[in-house]
């Protein structure tokens, strides 16, 4: 979220689109940036990003106040407006420093150029500008929900921004909350009249929910200055608000608590539900965004988001926006606690942290590769009526927890600059090829490192005035960030070109099934299968994490296969063979349509409790056996009166269905399809 805003190297070689090896010895020249471009990047034959899927989208993520500085009149806000004014330091990492809308809209050639189909931002609407010892650059510290920050520019400002997206196909996402407001709300219990805390040490100690029952409470109180400052004017009131104090991020004060001191409202009140909900629907209305971000998820009840996301989604439709997307912050790595709200909770998408964490240990920290394996196998608990894995929200870096360049520099202490690029563009090239949708951290495409999370990961792309950014060595070339950083040629950049391209040439990395094929932990490899099931065309991606040569057999159903990218390979007697050097990667197309396994018959065997969810395993039986059935499980509750009620499709091994388990006790049977390779369908109810 970011509330705490409180010698010439020669490289050896770098992952490209052919099976050349690019020679980067002029990264020891200083780059003349924004000057270099290149032919643009089109991600998709679908340029109307009105009808085009999110599942063919590439996202770029940035911060517009560390992003490019076009209008400097309007870095300290708006004088007029004392709580949105101010807070201006170039020096201070904590600080604005100046960026905004019109430095993003100036800024599209590049972005463009990347193959970046969709960019969201740090939230937008104005804010507290400074906060106890803090800034409001990230923009989380919203006290008018009906206009924009003057630190970024106006409300027309945006509509400019999102105009000249559109007219490139570009869609524009909005970062918005809905759990708290700017931190307003006093309590006498532990405030002075004057707003200053009685303790020198800062806080409201969180009282719990049984406390409040027995009159334990806080009173809360608004300064005379500030008990007009929140727009709409309902969100000065403080009854909408929980005023248990400070949340310690456990039990129910995660969902309670003031967090980090942020006025926390009080979500499961109907009256909040419903004025949250106008507020967006009324951004939509006002700005027709294409979809939004959601911060701290998890930190707002449950059954806010089981009405909020229905309601934008089909609110968005009806003022001409038919795939307006939601994807929510969870900050948890366990697909149980990310599911949860993808399913009871009804939003579509998160970003799947999940992804985020094992990638890290695995390319960048050199943990064990298994846990890259059991991240997909995981995927089943996605798969309900509406939501699926292909939509997570795939990304390595962020605003909070850090950067790649940083993960790299931590888990490997003493590897060469060429490495280092080599790791960074390897680990890229896995997000782009696995399941999901694709999310840049602006900066590294640039090389950014960091010095770990927060502050520390939010570098300026125009030439930095911060001292403790401007000392770290950048991955890939001899700039810093005192530099301008909008560099075109820079290898991380053009690798990011190339791998959007073939992403826009190959639907199957965009909407393909993904099905694991090889988890080598001792060897570090790793393979899976993006399959288009329309074309029945396989598409194999091996990965060597290692710093070793490696020959790499995996069984295969076809023939030959042809190299999209990397590497030849060679199939004799069902076993495809091919060689990766250290730190690459190859993308491989079967030349044979694959028609799949004939179903013989379905097993189901004993259903298990796991992480508070049932799963509900079936075998298939074919056959003829074969490395990939190119199969899919449709899978059915049915009650006492025979109705039937469909919980999820499956079309990757393990086949099974994860559900919470109070769905089925009014049901009696589990009714299964499936739809095999060869065209088959067969059907079988099993008592449940």
């Amino acid at each position: 979220m970011g509330i705490r805003s409180s010698a010439s190297h020669q490289i050896v070689r770098i992952l490209m689109l052919s099976s050349l090896l690019l020679s980067l010895g002029a990264c020891s020249q200083q780059a003349s940036t924004s000057a270099k471009s290149v032919d643009p990047i089109v991600i998709n034959e679908n340029a109307d990003y009105l009808t085009r899927d999110v599942k063919d989208d590439i996202f770029y993520f940035l911060m517009p106040d560390r992003f490019h500085n076009a209008n400097p009149n309007n870095d300290n806000g708006d004088p007029n407006r004392p709580i949105s004014f101010g807070g201006l330091d170039k020096t201070s990492k904590w600080a604005f420093h100046g960026g905004d809308i019109l430095g993003v809209e100036t800024k599209l050639d590049y972005i463009q150029n990347m193959g970046v189909t969709a960019i969201w931002m740090t939230p937008l609407l104005r804010n507290r500008a400074i906060q106890s010892d803090g800034f409001g650059h990230h923009g989380y510290w919203v006290i008018d929900f009906t206009e924009i920050d003057p630190h970024f520019g106006t409300n027309e400002d945006l509509r400019s921004l999102i105009d000249a997206a559109h007219a490139r196909g570009i869609k524009v996402f909005f970062d918005i909350i809905t759990n708290h407001t700017a931190d307003v709300i006093r309590y006498k219990e532990c405030h002075n009249p004057d707003g200053t805390f009685i303790k020198t040490q800062p806080g409201c100690e969180y009282k719990s929910t049984e406390q409040v029952a027995n009159g334990d409470t806080y009173t809360p109180f608004l300064l005379d200055s500030q008990k007009a400052v929140k727009f709409p004017a309902w969100l000065n009131d403080p009854s909408y608000y929980n005023n248990q104090g400070d949340s310690f991020w456990q039990g129910e004060s995660a969902i309670n608590g003031d967090f980090a001191g942020l006025d926390d409202l009080k979500t499961s009140d109907p009256k909040v539900v419903a004025g949250m909900t106008q507020i967006f629907k009324n951004i939509i209305d006002e700005f027709k965004p294409d979809g939004f971000r959601i911060d701290t998820v998890k930190h707002v009840d449950l059954g806010f988001w089981q009405s909020f996301g229905p309601a934008i989604i089909a609110h968005a439709k009806t003022v001409g926006i038919p795939n307006f997307h939601i994807f929510g912050e969870v900050y948890d790595g366990n697909p149980a606690v990310l599911s949860k709200f993808t399913t009871a909770g009804k939003l579509p998408s998160v970003l799947d942290f999940g992804f985020h964490f094992n990638v890290k240990d695995s390319l960048f920290e050199n943990k064990d590769v298994n846990r890259l394996g059991q991240l997909f196998d995981n995927d089943d608990y996605y798969r309900d009526a509406d939501s699926a894995p292909d939509l997570l929200m795939n990304f390595l870096s962020n605003h909070d927890a850090g950067r790649v360049g940083w993960f790299i520099n931590q888990g490997f202490k003493n590897i060469s600059e060429a490495e280092k690029l080599q790791r960074s563009v390897l680990g890229h090239a896995f997000m782009y090829m696995s399941r999901g949708i694709p999310v840049v951290y602006y900066g590294d495409e640039q090389g950014f490192t960091g010095d770990g999370g927060d502050v520390d990961a939010r570098e300026d792309m125009d030439p930095s005035l911060v001292d403790v950014y401007n000392d770290n060595a950048l991955i890939g070339t001899r700039q810093t960030t005192a530099d301008d950083n909008f560099n075109q040629k820079h290898p991380i950049y053009q690798s990011l070109q190339k791998f959007a391209k073939l992403r826009a040439d190959h639907q199957a990395l965009r909407t393909g099934v993904h099905q694991n094929r090889l988890i080598d932990n001792v060897n570090r490899i790793i393979a899976f299968s993006r399959i288009d099931t329309n074309e029945k065309i396989e598409y194999l991606a091996i990965f060597n994490i290692g710093m070793q040569t490696r020959k790499v057999s995996i069984k295969v159903d076809s023939l030959s296969y042809s190299s999209v990218f990397g590497n030849n390979a060679k199939v004799q007697q069902g076993q495809l063979t091919t060689t990766l050097e250290p730190l690459s990667f190859v993308l491989l197309k079967a030349e044979q349509i694959h028609k799949g396994s004939e179903i013989f018959d379905i097993v189901m065997p004993r259903t298990y409790i796991d992480n508070d969810r049932l799963f509900v395993p079936v075998n298939l039986i074919f056959g003829e056996q074969k490395a990939l059935p190119f199969s899919e499980v449709d899978f059915y509750l049915i009650d006492k009166e025979d109705r039937e009620t469909f919980i999820a499709t499956d079309n990757t091994q393990p086949y099974r269905a994860v559900v919470m388990p109070e769905a089925t006790q009014s049901m009696k049977e589990l009714k299964v399809v499936v739809r095999d390779g060869v065209g088959n369908e067969m059907s079988k109810r099993f008592a449940f």
